[in-house]
């Protein structure tokens, strides 16, 4: 039976406001000045397992090095380094220790690997209550971009003011920030994101640019910004908004569930969506509730002709057998339409390997093949590859590295090949797949996919995906791998820092 889900934004928001979960950025950063603050043994600490991580498990260490010509290594015994030969009561500020270590695994453009901000950072994000989207102008030959506001969240725009504030509405186009134009403002909040590849870095910029969840980003520097925009009868006129930082566990906020060997997400896009779905979303859909934030589909019609439309926002599920049976039903049901469809992943940032591997078999004839993992070789990684049984089949191979002086292991699936392929193909009808540079991770390896096994066209409105495919550990999954070995390896972090 179809469940049918409201999402209630207005009355969510009005909610929020009356609990008193947003509240100015000034206030926040005033409220949490004592908080924020870490001794030299917490940073000494963080450091030490940050090396420990990057040294002896991080796959993609060499190739980032030779990539981006850096050496996070070394960043990071420097910083520890002059923290042990600070002048006696000299020692930088919290949130600017914070800063220098976003700033050197920000250097990896890897969002798979990151430093989590500790308490009182991370339950907490930064906005402004308004959505900014690129959309193309056609002008001869010329494609120009321009950037409109789509969403406004008038319940947290200030009540008083002139004409700046009551035509600043969607579909006014955005000038300038702080007097900087827009496309530079977004290229320099892209450069501080951790994009594999320039589409990538400009679509974060982007994405990011008025919601700013505080887990993986410090507090924007200005308390509040202009916003100078042009109106629909072409008079520019200049906004000055101040900053808002919400209490998100006032409400529960979902988390990143995706186990070790199914993970396979870019936290920071996630944060981000539950945000958007929070306070942005207006849509009405009817959909089974436990699927709700994955997908939507709906019937579109395109020159006279019906065709299946299915919206994936994410492979994060609790239980990937239950998400691919949902997907089947769906394209199976008598009433979905069969002489096309389109799967729309753009702004997916991943989840559950599993369930993006299972999906391809529904849409192609070809035996589909999982995606191949590789450790890199080191004894850290070996223990436990022989600790956990779920990795014993890596174990041999990077042994094996002693004598074959191979930098990575072997390759093995996380999904089996009989699971993606025990139903085979379900849909006949052509499908085409819509991609951007924010999708990562899972729905990158879902995208490269449905290429190798020619299920159709791919329509990407970037150059690029966001070129990210790997399995994710959370540090404390790396702790309990080891068991009581990881206490004298793994140490716990402070405040929560992850």
């Amino acid at each position: 039976m179809l469940m049918e889900k409201e999402t209630g934004r207005r009355g969510i928001v009005r909610e929020i406001g009356r609990a008193q979960s947003v509240i100015p950025l000034a206030r926040f950063l005033k409220s949490i000045e004592r908080q924020s603050a870490l001794s030299l043994r917490d940073r000494l600490r963080i450091i030490d397992q940050a090396l420990l991580l990057l040294e002896m498990n991080y796959v993609h260490l060499p190739l980032k090095r030779a990539m981006h010509a850096i050496n996070p290594i070394q960043q990071l015994k420097l910083l520890k380094f002059r923290l042990e030969t600070r002048d006696r009561g000299k020692m930088e500020s919290g949130t600017q220790f914070h800063r220098r270590l976003l700033e050197i695994f920000a250097s990896l453009r890897d969002l798979h690997t990151l430093y989590l901000l500790p308490d009182p950072f991370k339950s907490h994000t930064a906005f402004l209550p308004f959505l900014i989207e690129q959309y193309f102008e056609k002008q001869g030959k010329k494609l120009i971009d321009k950037f409109l506001v789509t969403r406004v969240v008038e319940d947290f725009i200030p009540p008083e003011g002139g004409a700046e504030l009551a035509q600043f509405k969607p579909g006014i186009e955005v000038l300038y920030w702080n007097g900087i134009p827009i496309k530079r403002a977004i290229e320099i909040n892209g450069e501080s994101q951790a994009g594999s590849n320039p589409e990538a870095r400009f679509a974060r910029g982007l994405d990011n640019l008025t919601i700013r969840p505080l887990e993986t980003s410090l507090p924007p520097d200005e308390k509040w910004v202009d916003i100078t925009y042009q109106t629909s009868a072409g008079k520019t006129l200049t906004l000055k908004l101040e900053w808002l930082v919400y209490h998100s566990d006032d409400w529960g906020e979902p988390t990143v569930t995706a186990k070790k060997k199914r993970a396979a997400i870019d936290i920071k896009k996630t944060k981000i969506n539950e945000f958007k779905k929070k306070f942005f979303s207006s849509r009405v859909v009817r959909v089974r509730k436990r699927f709700a934030d994955n997908f939507y589909s709906e019937v579109r019609k395109i020159d006279g002709r019906e065709l299946g439309y299915i919206r994936l926002y994410s492979f994060e599920v609790h239980d990937s057998n239950e998400f691919v049976a949902e997907f089947k039903r769906l394209i199976t049901a008598p009433e979905f339409p069969r002489e096309g469809l389109i799967i729309d992943v753009r702004g997916n940032g991943g989840g559950k390997i599993r369930a993006g591997e299972l999906l391809l078999q529904f849409f192609t004839p070809r035996q589909i093949k999982p995606e191949l993992f590789e450790f890199i070789n080191s004894p850290l990684n070996l223990e436990i590859c022989r600790r956990d049984s779920d990795y014993h089949p890596w174990a041999d191979s990077i042994a094996e590295a002693v004598v074959t002086g191979a930098t990575y292991s072997l390759g093995f699936p996380v999904s089996s090949e009989e699971d993606c392929n025990h139903t085979g193909q379900l849909y006949y009808g052509p499908v085409i797949l819509i991609t951007d540079a924010l999708c990562y991770s899972t729905t990158d390896m879902f995208a490269a996919g449905f290429q190798d096994n020619e299920v159709g066209e791919i329509l990407g409105t970037s150059d690029n995906t966001g070129a990210g495919g790997a399995n994710v550990w959370k540090y404390q999954e790396l702790r309990d791998s080891l068991g009581k070995r990881s206490k004298s390896l793994f140490k716990p972090l402070p405040r929560n820092s992850d």
